[in-house]
């Protein structure tokens, strides 16, 4: 078995062993429309297997087309897919999650944001794909479509004037409305909980069908959970996680930065890409098993804490006085040669702590992944044109003290100073870039993207305003 790799212009990230999730997609027990125990009517539920996200939209169709058999002459598609795309976007009357009117204006909360709308789009336009394929009708027929019947709990997903008149109307009824509730319901489940994901069209999903807990509704009390959060405006990366160990169903009660399940590695979705433009909070799929117990079993699921659940606590160690600059020469010290990191698991699956490994000469520099994520999601990006902050003391470039990436990654503990501006070049490796982030003490560390003036300007006035600033390049 090969290790698993993220590969990033000529640079790698490689952990674990990978394997290939396509056999098991789509390996469903039996079909979504079956016989109900009432004898002349049918039930709907979604069979044990596993799904991705546009499997689910796909079995989610026959309720659609039932209710159309069963509106007959004034069935209106248009409308009902209207509606649905109504209750999925982020604004208006009939939105069931209205972000857009929220002004969720934390990283957090744009991030979360535009997936809610990016996906609600994406599933809207599915929806009216597999609508107009008439899949159901040819797999069931007709006389199984118009006697699909069964109890669907209220959940007050708004109608549209249109969708309503015609529900209400002669031609509807209390089943045709139940089944619309339905519709709508596991269409805005499989939305939220598809939010934390950035590659959440290829995340596989296994589902158990369990009585009483038709489709999605398995994930109710978390649902309820995550929205209570994200419209309070209290959502954060620990309740991200939360919510998707949840959605994935890994019987997980410890709660990290990530976790690996029964179909593979959730991680945020910054590792291997960019830390300056990754996203800080969304999580991202691997099809990776990160770790195995001593019979190779690949399915446990482990949680990934942090090496020091409060980095507060953690051992600090002074950076040192460095070398003051008055201009930069930034020395090589070889860290154009770092080409892979990897991942290496430590402690017991009651504790697993993943480390991030690079070698750098003859020597091996380790830190801990899950403080390497909260240092990119603590960063500070210069303001171009910004005016400096309250209580900031605006420093010239020409003042500051320069470390070697060297020697910050091998001095004990997170690296921190009492006072002065600091500059530690990375020569353009994310790989080192990655692994200063972890070193870092979290709270006043800047990443340059060039050595101009202007940048430098920026930075001043950028970051908490007092302390120790790091400036990373």
């Amino acid at each position: 078995m090969s290790k698993y790799q993220l590969t990033l212009e000529n640079r790698s990230i490689e952990w674990g062993t990978q394997f290939d999730i396509g056999p098991l997609i789509g390996q469903f027990t039996e079909k979504t429309i079956k016989s109900h125990e009432k004898k002349g009517s049918f039930d709907w539920n979604l069979p044990s297997g596993v799904y991705r996200a546009k499997d689910i939209v796909r079995e989610l169709n026959p309720l659609l087309e039932a209710i159309i058999v069963q509106l007959g002459e004034a069935a209106d598609s248009k409308a009902l897919l209207e509606n649905l795309e109504a209750n999925l976007a982020i604004s208006g009357r009939e939105s069931v999650l209205p972000l857009g009117q929220l002004s969720l204006n934390d990283m957090c909360g744009i991030e979360l944001t535009e997936q809610a709308k990016s996906i609600g789009e994406t599933l809207t336009r599915w929806a009216s794909e597999f609508n107009s394929q008439q899949r159901a009708l040819k797999e069931y027929g007709e006389v199984v479509l118009n006697s699909l019947n069964f109890r669907s709990h209220c959940d007050n997903h708004p109608w549209t004037p249109k969708v309503a008149n015609l529900l209400l109307g002669s031609a509807g009824g209390p089943a045709v409305m139940q089944l619309f509730n339905e519709y709508l319901h596991q269409l805005v489940l499989l939305r939220d909980a598809l939010i934390p994901f950035k590659n959440w069209e290829e995340m596989p999903i296994k589902i158990d069908e369990i009585n009483n807990a038709k489709g999605l509704r398995f994930m109710e009390q978390a649902h309820t959970e995550f929205l209570s959060k994200l419209l309070g405006k209290r959502m954060s990366h620990k309740a991200l996680v939360q919510f998707a160990q949840s959605v994935l169903s890994s019987g997980l009660t410890t709660v990290g930065y990530g976790f690996q399940y029964h179909l593979g590695t959730i991680l945020p979705a910054s590792l291997g890409a960019f830390p300056t433009t990754a996203s800080r909070y969304l999580l991202y799929w691997h099809p990776v098993w990160t770790i195995v117990d001593d019979n190779f079993d690949v399915s446990i699921p482990v949680s990934f804490n942090y090496e020091f659940q409060d980095y507060l606590s953690a051992p600090r160690s002074n950076a040192g006085d460095g070398r003051v600059v008055f201009q930069l020469d930034v020395p090589n010290q070889e860290l154009e040669n770092v080409h892979k990191a990897q991942l290496l698991t430590a402690g017991d699956q009651k504790n697993v702590v993943i480390q991030y490994r690079i070698q750098l000469g003859s020597n091996d520099f380790v830190v801990d992944l899950g403080q390497v994520f909260r240092g990119q999601r603590f960063m500070y990006r210069p303001t171009m044109n910004s005016k400096s902050v309250s209580g900031a003391h605006s420093e010239k470039k020409a003042h500051f003290k320069e470390h070697h990436a060297r020697d910050i990654l091998g001095t004990p503990g997170l690296i921190t100073n009492e006072f002065g501006t600091h500059f530690i070049s990375a020569r353009g490796n994310h790989l080192i870039l990655w692994a200063l982030l972890g070193k870092l003490y979290p709270e006043n560390v800047i990443i340059l993207n060039s050595l101009s003036e202007e940048e430098f300007e920026a930075a001043n006035s950028t970051g908490k305003g007092f302390g120790a600033k790091f400036l990373i390049h």
